[in-house]
């Protein structure tokens, strides 16, 4: 049996010129399995926890089949790629729902730094203390889940100099976020910040991963990975899961994995150190994703993101064969040769492209891929 598997994805409506307008409340209010953001022109659907990769697939697709017969009745609108206000406006809050309270404070706190569209991995783990042990590897390996899905090289039509601008400005939030050596730290510490205020509530913590559950931090479930930019494609998310879920099984094979089991960087302040490591390949992961330089949490070397995502690929694949999800897996091959959508994006760009013909062109693949991927696994068309 596989790990249970869904996804939180936020997307960008706008005009076929890659101008972004908002149009979540309308969308809210006539689909269902769609929930609105703060700002109204990014949205969300939610694919229910599944163990098969198949069926994962189809429920990727048919919301946003969905989706784009919807915006049809409103007017000439597509759905955007990317994980940024790749066009604009910047300057802007366009509030979803006025009366909200909670986006009130996040428009004040953080304005539009908050506006991007990521995808959120999710993987049930039941057992709470397997649990925090996956979210500690997960955590200081998060940089190169970023590293394989940077989206949003761009910003108001400009280059920023970073291959995921999005996580470059997203607000961690609490500043500092511990590895959890238990259940019982997740729950003393959230309770500690609540009664601080640096989490408004329960659901303002936003870290790279985090634990998660219906009534967290006491019951929880599952796993979420939260620092991937947008992926447009299904099969490169899928990919990118399955080597998540192979990494969690070998894990689950070895417990030994715990950074703060085997990592040699140090005895004294082992966790000080893991965390400064990671903050540290987060930002450059955000500026250079695969050609990124990192630092191994297990030795403290220095490795590119994609020979890393490479070693870790070579160690999984036998356990995606055994488990019988390798052909999902397979594709991260081509992530790593042909570069993020991101890397894809900056060269055009560097042979003379200018951004909103690049985002236009990313458009119109994601309608050709979803098209394909309806016809030939899913079998059912979308009214």
């Amino acid at each position: 049996m596989l790990l249970t598997k869904g996804f939180e994805v936020e997307m960008y409506t706008g005009t076929p010129q890659g101008d972004i307008v908002g149009l979540s409340d309308k969308i809210v209010a006539a689909l269902n399995r769609f929930v609105r953001e703060p700002d109204s022109r990014n949205v969300e659907y939610t694919t229910a926890p599944l163990c098969g990769y198949d069926r994962l697939l189809c429920e990727l697709v048919q919301p946003r089949l969905l989706l784009r017969n919807y915006l049809k009745t409103l007017g000439d609108y597509m759905l955007i790629p990317g994980s940024c206000l790749s066009m604009g406006d910047t300057k802007v809050f366009y509030r979803s729902d006025p009366t909200n309270h909670y986006h009130n404070y996040i428009e004040q706190t953080y304005g539009t730094n908050v506006v991007t569209a990521s995808v959120h991995i999710n993987i049930g783990i039941p057992n709470p203390e397997l649990l925090m042990r996956a979210y500690r590897l997960v955590r200081v390996e998060a940089p190169l889940f970023l590293a394989l899905s940077a989206s949003s090289p761009f910003l108001d039509g400009e280059v920023t100099g970073y291959h995921s601008t999005r996580w470059q400005m997203f607000p961690k939030t609490p500043k500092h976020v511990p590895l959890f050596a238990s259940h019982k730290h997740f729950i003393d510490w959230t309770e500690a910040q609540l009664a601080l205020g640096t989490m408004k509530n329960v659901r303002h913590l936003w870290s790279s991963v985090r634990p998660n559950g219906d009534r967290r931090p006491y019951d929880i479930n599952r796993l979420e990975l939260r620092i991937c930019d947008l992926i447009s494609s299904p099969i490169s998310l899928l990919a990118i899961t399955a080597f998540l879920e192979a990494r969690l099984w070998q894990l689950l094979e070895n417990p030994d994995l715990d950074p703060l089991i085997s990592s040699k960087l140090s005895t004294s302040h082992l966790e000080e150190d893991l965390l400064e490591l990671t903050d540290a390949n987060e930002v450059a992961a955000a500026r250079e994703s695969l050609d990124a330089p990192l630092r191994h949490w297990q030795d403290g070397r220095t490795i590119t993101a994609r020979s890393w995502i490479e070693e870790i690929y070579q160690q999984v694949s036998p356990i995606a064969k055994k488990q019988g999800f390798h052909c999902f897996l397979s594709p991260l091959k081509k992530i790593l040769r042909e570069g993020n959508e991101a890397q894809q994006w900056l060269k055009l760009h560097s042979g003379g492209m200018d951004t909103r013909s690049i985002i236009r062109q990313g458009m119109q693949l994601m309608v050709e891929m979803e098209k394909e991927l309806e016809d030939k696994l899913c079998g059912l068309l979308v009214a």
